[in-house]
């Protein structure tokens, strides 16, 4: 909860900040006109000009509102079939997300890779730690598929290569547990075992049920019935939270499981670099010619559009160049 106080009081500052600063600007620019001094006017259309590209951050920043937005996350690359070409693709994607990473200041711990018999990974896990990390990664889960001359085929043919994407978000300790008081029975008993004549003789000891979940706990550590009760209480809550760590890991499983094969018609993503140059995301139809840079790294307006088409609702734009 501070956490996410102190990230709301911060956005609030922020646009209190920039509100001064706007009117601030304004106010020499008028200045500046009463007296002719054309100089300052420069200057501060200079500032609103840096102050408007301020405000389209924050602007993207606020689609990122999940629950676990704000948190690291994991990515995996694996890759499809296709041998060495597939796998030579996945190792393309995992330098792409690493540059995005850097270039946005993210630290990257790689925790698993292994390589491919000739070239490239058949797999690789990497863990990209930083602010939102997965509330812009999320959006990159999913089959990507190159077209290109292969750099392995003697012959040199087209070859259409696979390789999927996953992300997963840290799990931190910010999970909310709520547990209804009507939900949980307690008993209060006697204290056994060593402990001296006043805990064998008060009802010091507390047991708390949670009673749709059937979870007991039993604390009767303090003389004291209500440090027990609360340390009974804290005891209920981390039980109730093991259960929702494991409950997402088996849904997270499940998913996996039920995720489509890596190749034709499951794409979110196509790089195409031969015969021409494009790279389209047919989820929002957005697409660029500049596939350099896009492998470079260059993803932000993929996945400003992703982001907004799930906030905001709508199907597949049309194709829009965004060069």
């Amino acid at each position: 909860m501070m956490q996410e106080r102190t990230s709301l009081e911060s956005r609030i500052d922020a646009i209190l900040t920039t509100e001064k600063e706007l009117d601030d600007q304004i106010s020499m620019i008028e200045l500046g006109e009463a007296e002719k001094d054309q100089a300052v006017v420069n200057d501060a259309e200079e500032a609103i000009r840096a102050l408007r590209a301020e405000v389209t951050k924050r602007e993207r920043e606020a689609l990122l509102s999940g629950e676990a937005d704000a948190n690291d996350c994991y990515l995996e690359v694996h890759a499809g079939a296709g041998g060495t070409e597939s796998q030579d693709w996945a190792n393309m994607l995992l330098r792409m997300y690493s540059r995005w990473a850097e270039q946005h200041g993210y630290k990257i711990e790689y925790l698993e890779e292994t390589q491919g018999e000739e070239a490239g990974i058949k797999s690789a896990t990497i863990e990209i730690k930083g602010h939102n990390a997965f509330g812009w990664l999320k959006t990159e889960s999913g089959v990507h598929r190159l077209v290109r001359i292969s750099p392995f085929d003697s012959n040199a043919r087209r070859h259409t290569s696979f390789a999927s994407v996953s992300i997963f978000p840290v799990v931190d300790d910010r999970i909310v547990i709520d547990i209804k008081e009507a939900d949980v029975r307690t008993d209060t008993m006697r204290s056994q075992g060593a402990g001296g004549q006043h805990v064998n003789k008060t009802e010091s000891a507390v047991r708390l049920t949670h009673i749709p979940t059937g979870i007991a706990v039993v604390c009767q550590a303090e003389r004291s019935q209500h440090k027990n009760r609360a340390t009974a209480w804290n005891m209920l809550r981390a039980r109730l939270y093991e259960i929702e760590l494991k409950r997402r890991e088996e849904k997270a499983a499940a998913d996996n499981a039920a995720k489509t094969d890596i190749g034709w018609g499951h794409q979110i993503r196509s790089y195409v670099l031969q015969p021409y140059q494009m790279v389209k995301d047919l989820r929002t139809g957005m697409s660029t010619s500049s596939t350099g840079a896009v492998l470079d790294g260059d993803l932000d307006q993929f996945m400003e559009a992703t982001l907004a088409q799930r906030a905001f609702g709508g199907g597949p734009k049309e194709v829009a160049d965004v060069d």
